[in-house]
């Protein structure tokens, strides 16, 4: 077995082992409920600063069951501002505005746009594909009446990170069959291939990095519920085509499970002749996004973001 250690940049070897010190129970070995507060939790100890933006409004948005919980903010009160559709992490079951806000807030300030984060439907509750269904009606929802809110419907990209990566990768695929023109697709390490068993699967889910086999199987039995079957949009590496999709900026934890998946997705985006620009930061783990407290890799990606941003919309 690879130690993985020895990947592992400083500052990240420091965070888990304050992780491990603390000795709390694993996400997969709580009730939902529970598992949903610890991980709020966990994001907000680790994810660094929010800093302040010129608005934040809270709304929602009509959806196939119901109203979609829904944040938005941005950097100024101008009208027709570009708007970035996020849908947060958290294998499906935990997660919401609330873990992906620190983030949101960092790309709105420095990318000019607004941001727009939704509480999609979670699993068990609501399993796959009812986080799919929110997701892409708020998408939808942007483009019809996006204006209503000072965001221009002709320049709209779609993001998320892990499972709302996988979502993101979904949506915007469904943007393109549905004829949505969306200007990016912003992919921090996506699953977008869980039957498919990687190299850097094999070495880095039996680890103690945040996202091992145990919690990922967890994840994965929640968020399919006894009726699932086989569907490209869990698995969007297994889309009939993937020409005439968003370009795609996708972000990767080296030491992370779901690596080599964005790497094939990457080449698949590319043999299909979308332009990818893909982005490795050495050493860290599943999530890093949201631990700039700790990782300053974090941060580095939010920037990351911002600058792709920047250039999909001519800011």
């Amino acid at each position: 077995m690879a130690n993985t250690a020895s990947f592992l940049t400083e500052m990240t070897r420091k965070m888990l082992d304050k992780v491990a010190r603390a000795g709390l129970p694993a996400l997969h070995q709580q009730p939902v409920a529970q598992a949903r507060l610890s991980y709020r939790m966990g994001v907000g100890a680790m994810e660094g600063e929010r800093v302040e933006v010129a608005r934040v409004d809270d709304f929602s948005i009509p959806g196939p069951a119901g109203a979609i919980p829904a944040r938005l903010w941005a950097p100024n009160h101008d009208a027709c501002l570009p708007v970035l559709l996020y849908l947060h992490g958290g294998g499906f079951v935990v997660g919401g505005i609330d873990t992906c806000e620190a983030m949101c807030r960092r790309i709105a300030q420095q990318s000019g746009a607004a941001v727009v984060a939704i509480d999609y439907r979670l699993a068990p509750e609501h399993p796959f594909p009812a986080g799919l269904d929110d997701s892409f009606a708020a998408l939808q929802w942007l483009v019809a009446e996006g204006v209503s809110l000072g965001l221009d419907p002709r320049r709209i990209a779609v993001g998320g990170d892990s499972a709302g990566g996988t979502l993101s990768a979904a949506v915007a695929l469904m943007a393109r069959d549905a004829g949505v023109l969306l200007a990016l697709q912003v992919l921090f390490y996506p699953s977008v291939e869980p039957s498919a068993v990687t190299e850097s699967y094999k070495v880095f889910s039996s680890q103690n990095l945040m996202l091992d086999e145990p919690l990922m199987r967890w994840f994965e039995t929640q968020a399919r519920g006894p009726g699932f079957k086989s569907d490209w949009r869990r698995e969007p590496m297994l889309a009939a085509s993937h020409q005439g999709v968003a370009p795609a900026w996708i972000g990767l934890a080296e030491c992370d499970p779901l690596a080599d998946e964005g790497r094939k997705y990457a080449k698949v985006l590319q043999d299909a002749g979308v332009p990818v620009q893909l982005t490795v930061w050495p050493g860290v783990i599943h999530d890093f996004i949201n631990m700039g407290r700790f990782i300053p890799e974090g941060l580095q990606a939010h920037a990351a973001v911002a600058v792709a941003l920047k250039t999909a919309f001519g800011l």
